[in-house]
C-alpha cells in the first residue's frame, strides 16, 4: 500500500458579507464568520475592505473621520484574540487613525499565536464617481510586502490596489504564496446595465493576470448589497463575486454576486512550483531594461543603444 503524498501548503477563507450602519455588530459578524471559517478548516481567513462600517466614501463628509482607529486598537485587539483562540491568520482590513489629521485604508495581517505580524496601507487611492477616497486616505507609505506568518509568507494589497502590476510583482518578488485584495467594489446602478458585465469582467481578468504573470495564488474578498449613503444618491450595489485563482489564472473558488458566503481553497506549494518550472517568467525578467517604469510617461523616443 502506498502512502498518500501530503501536499505542502494551506486553506484559506474568504469571508464574503453585507455591511451594516453598526460597526459593532459588523464586527460581531465578521467574528462569527471567521469562526465558520476556522471549523471549515481554514488556516487564513481575509475580511472585505473597512469591513466595520458601509462603504462611506460614497461622500465627502468629515464626521466620518469618526469611524477611524488606531492599529494596535479595538477591532486589531478583539481579532487577536480570535486568531489566537482558533489558532489561525487573520487579515483584518482597518480604517487607520494614525495621527490627526492623518488617515490610511490599511489592512493588519494578524498571526495565529495573536501577534501582529505585518501592517499594510493602501498605496493607490482613487478618486472616483462615488469613490471619494482621497478626500479620506493619506497615500499608504509601507511599501508593497510580503508578511512572515505560521502559514508562511502572504501579501496583502487593498482593491484599488488590484489595478496595478507593479504592486503585485513586487510583493509576489519577496516570496508571498498568495496575494489577498480585500475590497469594495460595485456597480452604479445606472450603469448596470450597459457597463456592469465588462466591468467585473475587467476586474476578475487583471486579477487572474496577477496570478499567471506571478505565479502566484490571487485571492479578492469583496462585499454585497446596495449601500445608500443618504436617501437622495442612488448608491452602489456591491457585486460580491469573491474568488481565488490558482497560479495559471484558474478560478478554483468563487461566490455569488449577492450572497452572503464563506468560499475555501486550497494553497499549494508544489503547484507554484510547478507552473514557475513550466512558465518562468520570474526567470526571463529583463531587470536591466525595466528603469523606464518609474516615470510617470515617457515622452520621448526609445534611443538606439550606441554601437
Amino acid at each position: 500500500m502506498t502512502r498518500k503524498k501530503k501536499i505542502s501548503g494551506f486553506r484559506i477563507g474568504l469571508v464574503q458579507m453585507s455591511v451594516s450602519k453598526h460597526v459593532d455588530k459588523n464586527l460581531d459578524k465578521a467574528v462569527e464568520r471567521i469562526r465558520k471559517a476556522a471549523k471549515k478548516g481554514a488556516q487564513v481567513v481575509c475580511l472585505p475592505e473597512l469591513f466595520r462600517s458601509q462603504y462611506f466614501c460614497q461622500q465627502e463628509d468629515a464626521a466620518f473621520f469618526d469611524l477611524a482607529e488606531t492599529v494596535p486598537g479595538p477591532t486589531t485587539e478583539v481579532l487577536g484574540k480570535l486568531a489566537k483562540a482558533l489558532g489561525v491568520v487573520i487579515v483584518a482590513p482597518v480604517f487607520e487613525r494614525r495621527a490627526p489629521g492623518v488617515y490610511h485604508n490599511s489592512a493588519a495581517i494578524i498571526d495565529s499565536n495573536g501577534s501582529l505580524a505585518g501592517f499594510y496601507r493602501k498605496m493607490h487611492i482613487p478618486d472616483d464617481p462615488a469613490y471619494y477616497e482621497k478626500f479620506y486616505f493619506t497615500p499608504g507609505d509601507t511599501g508593497f510586502r510580503a508578511h512572515a506568518t505560521s502559514e508562511g509568507k502572504i501579501g496583502t494589497l487593498i482593491c484599488w490596489d488590484q489595478w496595478y502590476p507593479e504592486g503585485a510583482r513586487l510583493t509576489a518578488l519577496q516570496g508571498a504564496s498568495i496575494l489577498f485584495y480585500p475590497t469594495a467594489i460595485g456597480w452604479h446602478p445606472h450603469e448596470k446595465a450597459k457597463h456592469g458585465n465588462a466591468q467585473r469582467d475587467a476586474w476578475r481578468t487583471v486579477q487572474r493576470g496577477h496570478a499567471i504573470a506571478n505565479g502566484v495564488y490571487v485571492a479578492a474578498v469583496n462585499r454585497i448589497g446596495l449601500e445608500k449613503p443618504n436617501g437622495k444618491a442612488a448608491g452602489i450595489e456591491f457585486w460580491g463575486s469573491s474568488f481565488v485563482a490558482d497560479p495559471q489564472g484558474v478560478i478554483i473558488a468563487e461566490a455569488s454576486v449577492g450572497k452572503e458566503e464563506i468560499i475555501l481553497a486550497e494553497v499549494n506549494l508544489e503547484r507554484i512550483e510547478d507552473v514557475r518550472r513550466n512558465w518562468p517568467f520570474l526567470r526571463d525578467r529583463r531587470i536591466d531594461s525595466y528603469g523606464g517604469i518609474t516615470s510617470r510617461y515617457l515622452d520621448e523616443e526609445p534611443r538606439s543603444p550606441k554601437s
